[in-house]
């Protein structure tokens, strides 16, 4: 481990074990202090990225075609995990693994050659998705900024909300509405989704406007006032742009579970090293039950959460499709990571709130995925509804 940790038994097969073995040695240079620092100013991790970059380790879902490793999901989840695991932040490598993937499956040939190659290099960033709204959340359907089809241009007016990173990339993939919401059409009918160039939008119809949160996810709003985007940036067939951008939440789902795990990793070694070392009452408190079963339970049920990553990792790539292990598997390694986080903490006790042992800014920053890119109870309606056969409750 790149600070010293001692490594916690895990499943006995761990894919891409070269490649975690790089990842970690990378985030070797980026310690605490480097986290700290920038939680304290809300900034980038510009350099991170750019070592990521260098690495090749953000290109990893592009083909080879278009100058990226062409990796398998499992190969993106490995390397994100490890990110995690290491006490790093990976949420500005998980956006571009996902987002580019609408672009890849649904873009023209066009498309794929301006933007792929460019963003397996690191000439451009793809790190912003503009699909939540204040009114809307995550009732994506409902959302009302509009794309007005002007000649060969569209016109775009309306509001998004947690567009993360949106002051740091240069491109963003775009949900608008394109057409009327009809009453008597699917919910899911007239939404287009578009590639805007940022850097030529911003002060030409596009304002940004940070928002300040617990942890440092660069998180913005963003505005569109009258924003021109050229025809031709509009993926796929107009109008149906929702089903572009749910094809691939289950790999962003699948995606953000292995970091959970990678969190739940850091979390109990951490709990682990400190409940032997530390004494009180002249014992290691590790001696004590009362320490040692809430940790041990956190680690049991990051285990059990983490078969379910591998498992939906292997109906994702087998071309079956895994939403009911997507979601489960998200919302299981996230409890996990908020499990360990909490017994983390209670073992540290008032050590545990102090910045320099780096527990309670991972804390706040696995907290998140309890809510966010989907609730834990939204999960359970779709478990309810697709897996069990119970009645729509939403």
């Amino acid at each position: 481990m790149s600070d010293g940790l001692p490594s916690i038994p895990t499943t006995t097969d761990q894919p891409f074990a070269e490649i975690r073995d790089e990842v970690a040695k990378l985030c070797a240079g980026f310690p605490g202090e480097y986290w700290r620092r920038l939680d304290e100013t809300r900034g980038y991790p510009t350099e991170f990225v750019r070592a990521l970059t260098e690495g090749g380790w953000l290109a990893a879902l592009i083909p080879e075609e278009y100058g990226g490793a062409g990796l398998p999901l499992s190969g993106a989840a490995a390397i994100l995990e490890e990110v995690q695991r290491q006490g790093c932040n990976g949420g500005a490598c998980h956006a571009q693994m996902y987002i580019m993937g609408t672009i890849l499956r649904h873009g023209s040939e066009a498309q794929k050659q301006t933007y792929l190659p460019k963003i397996a290099t690191g000439e451009l960033r793809l790190q912003a998705f503009g699909v939540t709204e204040p009114t809307s959340g995550t009732d994506t359907t409902a959302l009302r900024t509009t794309a007005r089809r002007e000649g060969n241009k569209y016109v775009v007016n309306g509001q998004k909300i947690w567009t993360s990173r949106a002051e740091h990339s240069d491109l963003m993939l775009l949900l608008a509405r394109t057409s009327p919401r009809d009453p008597a059409a699917k919910k899911t009918e007239g939404l287009s989704t578009f590639i805007v160039d940022m850097r030529e939008a911003v002060g030409h119809g596009l304002t940004i406007k940070p928002i300040r949160t617990m942890m440092n996810h660069n998180s913005c709003e963003v505005f569109f006032d009258n924003m021109e985007i050229p025809a031709e940036n509009l993926v796929g067939e107009e109008g149906r742009g929702f089903r572009y951008i749910l094809s691939g939440m289950n790999a962003e789902r699948i995606l953000i579970a292995a970091e959970c795990i990678g969190d739940a990793k850091w979390f109990t070694e951490r709990s682990t090293r400190y409940a032997k070392e530390r004494q009180v009452f002249g014992r290691p408190i590790g001696q004590n039950q009362g320490v040692q079963f809430p940790v041990a339970k956190a680690y049991a049920n990051m285990r059990a959460a983490e078969l379910m990553v591998h498992e939906a990792l292997r109906l994702y790539e087998s071309g079956a499709n895994p939403g009911a292990e997507a979601n489960m598997a998200k919302m299981l390694a996230a409890d996990a990571s908020f499990e360990a986080a909490n017994a983390c903490i209670q073992t540290h006790g008032g050590f545990g709130f102090a910045e320099e042992y780096e527990i309670e800014r991972k804390f706040r920053e696995t907290r998140l995925y309890q809510v966010a890119p989907i609730s834990t109870n939204l999960i359970l309606s779709y478990v309810a509804e697709h897996v069990l056969g119970m009645p729509r409750s939403y």
